[in-house]
């Protein structure tokens, strides 16, 4: 019974997203107050629903119940109540179904906490989140039912997670990965929106500008996840392989960063309203064609759900809709729209065009390479392959580019600026910078012309936010006043830019200095790498909850001090026979130390053996973690609460203005 109240709890939500999309868009329309009025609750029953259907299926994992088709696929009663748990969103029908809760979640939030927006505008937002929630539910309901039976023939046990998927990072992952992939749908329902209302004024980015910022921080920690589980759980060492997958959720990322600078441009200044309405449908139209990728069986990928081409077909239709219908209204609302706001060319309005424009690029770059090799294969002309050679070779420059910029943004006047302040501003921080590009690799036995690059590109933009950070706080009559005066988005600002100078930092460090090797080693043997010393003790055999392991014993010295103990496992999933390698790691803020194991070579003990030196490999999630932070810094700042409430004020003041004329 369980499984047939979540099925009718799902149809009920569908219902009250076909209520949401139509009654208050018609209230919007006919300026029916009562019919605008319902947005709210029906958001909220939207939540309610989807919750409830979200919790039987969760119950019906924990209860191992396998007369659910899809808990007798993906779970088994071997498994550890909190890996049952996330085996919930470890499938297509699953996942499909967080992924409507969150849009759910999204929706009650921006019912919620928008309380001060004019009712028309929250009407026109809701019924454009609800007609996205809508497609969602249609598609789980009529292609991917969470709730299907298998009755008669119910198995005794289920078939077992993937173990790839049986990692502490899957709990967190793709709910962190999906509440930044659906939160672009708030700054895709703000810009639709605009255009039904026909007013591209600041107004709409000052409402839709802190979720942008929230949703873009979710993604950024849902990608930092997804890298630091592929670096320790696949065994490999790596933490990025511009996999089809890994780019599905990069691209809006990319976009959405595009789309964060763009809002602050149109919020302060009233310039790029058209530009920042386009790279709204954009970024969340690259999230709907990651999950299109994701679904629609076209690829073949550890992240991927190879599903049946029906349901490729229906989300490709979808997205197709919402993509269509989004550029058809933009196309018909946006060229009325003309702004006589001037800049000069040294201006900060310059140096965000910039960004825009050099994050644009990069996000086509990595939409060709992806779509290439699929569109290849469709049209017949044979398998391509478009892996990091080009990726690398393209996409680097772009972001080596952008550093300059980034660095002179921050401390740029609007509208007109001068070279001889950004000279005074920005000398010393450029000195300091070449400084440490040139004697801070010296310490290393190899000087890297790469590694000098970064740390001269990524010094500048640290060196920079700091004099900046200073001059404000100096410039305050006490510290304290001055960290009070100073808005949350500026810290905000900061701490995303500084994040970004510790991922290129992060980044090309590892990339360059890394040092790997693929031994043949039997216990009691021994092998030198980077200046430590990596001795094989022994193999014993382990058991864990739902399987068995051989496993290696490492201690780790250098110098002869310990340092590390490792201890690599080759597993045995008792339930599906699958074997995987669970890698041994010694983190540190400026190496790790990594063993991994492969197949046992020869009759004498030995094994196959792989041995990893990364140097500040730490740095790239720490820099993505701060660059989240920053993201949601901004929205405790006490501005967009004073804004929204002078733009319902303007906004109702002319409404008014307009009835007596």
């Amino acid at each position: 019974m369980i499984a047939e109240f979540g099925h009718f709890s799902l149809i009920i939500a569908l219902c009250l997203a076909v209520l949401l999309t139509v009654i208050p868009l018609w209230g919007a329309w006919r300026h029916n107050s009562a019919a605008m009025a319902l947005a709210p609750g029906l958001s909220m029953g939207l939540l309610v629903f989807s919750g409830i259907s979200f919790a039987c299926l969760a119950t019906a994992f924990l209860q191992d119940d396998f007369s659910v088709e899809v808990v007798a696929n993906n779970s088994n009663s071997l498994l550890p109540m909190w890996y049952k748990f996330s085996a919930v969103w470890g499938n297509h029908e699953g996942s499909l179904l967080l992924w409507i809760l969150i849009l759910a979640f999204w929706t009650a939030a921006v019912a919620t906490f928008s309380v001060q927006l004019p009712l028309l505008v929250l009407a026109r937002v809701l019924s454009v989140m609800g007609f996205v929630a809508v497609g969602f539910l249609s598609f789980s309901l009529f292609t991917s039912n969470p709730f299907a039976r298998l009755l008669p023939g119910t198995p005794a046990d289920g078939r077992d997670l993937n173990p790839l998927l049986q990692d502490p990072g899957l709990i967190i992952h793709p709910p962190l990965l999906y509440m930044g992939y659906v939160g672009f749908s708030v700054a895709f329902a703000f810009a639709i929106a605009a255009l039904l209302g026909g007013r591209l004024d600041a107004s709409w980015a000052r409402w839709s500008r802190p979720w942008t910022n929230v949703a873009w921080a979710f993604l950024t920690l849902g990608i930092m996840l997804g890298s630091w589980w592929a670096y320790y759980e696949l065994g490999w060492g790596g933490w990025w392989f511009w996999d089809p997958v890994e780019n599905a959720s990069f691209m809006p990322w990319l976009a959405g960063t595009a789309l964060l600078h763009s809002l602050a441009v149109t919020e302060k200044r009233g310039l790029f309203k058209s530009w920042t309405v386009l790279l709204a449908i954009f970024a969340f139209s690259l999230s709907l064609l990651g999950t299109f990728l994701v679904r629609s069986g076209v690829l073949t990928s550890v992240h991927a759900f190879a599903t049946d081409p029906e349901r490729g077909l229906f989300i490709l239709v979808f997205l197709g809709l919402v993509v269509g219908g989004s550029l058809v209204l933009y196309a018909l609302r946006a060229p009325a729209v003309n702004s006589r706001v001037t800049f000069s060319w040294l201006s900060r309005e310059t140096l965000l065009l910039v960004n825009n424009v050099v994050f644009l690029v990069a996000t086509l770059t990595v939409l060709f390479g992806t779509l290439f090799p699929l569109l290849m294969d469709a049209l017949g002309q044979g398998k391509y392959s478009v892996g990091p050679p080009y990726f690398n070779a393209v996409f680097v420059p772009l972001m080596a580019l952008l550093i300059p910029f980034m660095g002179i943004g921050p401390v740029s006047r609007w509208k007109r600026d001068s070279a001889t302040r950004w000279k005074a501003e920005l000398l010393l921080p450029g000195l300091a910078a070449l400084a440490c590009g040139l004697t801070l690799p010296l310490l290393h036995a190899d000087y890297n012309l790469w590694v000098a690059l970064a740390l001269v590109l990524a010094g500048w933009l640290f060196m920079g936010m700091l004099r900046d950070v200073w001059q404000r706080l100096r410039s305050a009559p006490s510290l304290w006043r001055g960290l009070r005066r100073t808005p949350a988005s500026y810290w905000g600002m900061v701490m995303g830019h500084l994040g970004f100078a510790a991922c290129v930092i992060g980044v090309v460090a590892t990339s360059q200095y890394s040092i790997e090797r693929d031994l043949k080693m039997e216990p009691g043997q021994s092998e030198s790498l980077a200046g430590y010393r990596f001795e094989f003790i022994e193999v014993q055999g382990v058991q864990g909850p739902n399987y068995v392991a051989d496993e290696a014993r490492f201690v780790v010295s250098r110098e002869g001090v310990e340092v590390a103990r490792l201890a690599p496992q080759k597993r045995r999933y008792l339930a599906s026979g699958s074997i995987m390698t669970e890698a041994a790691i010694d983190d540190g803020l400026f190496r790790d130390l990594y063993v991994a194991m492969g197949e046992p070579v020869g009759e004498q003990g030995a094994w196959a053996i792989r041995l990893h030196y990364k140097p500040m490999v730490r740095w790239m999630w720490l820099g993505a973690i701060f660059m989240a932070l920053g993201g949601f810094a901004t929205v405790v700042d006490k501005r967009y609460r004073r804004q929204r409430s002078l733009a319902r004020e303007t906004l109702n003041t002319g409404a008014a203005r307009g009835a007596q004329a």
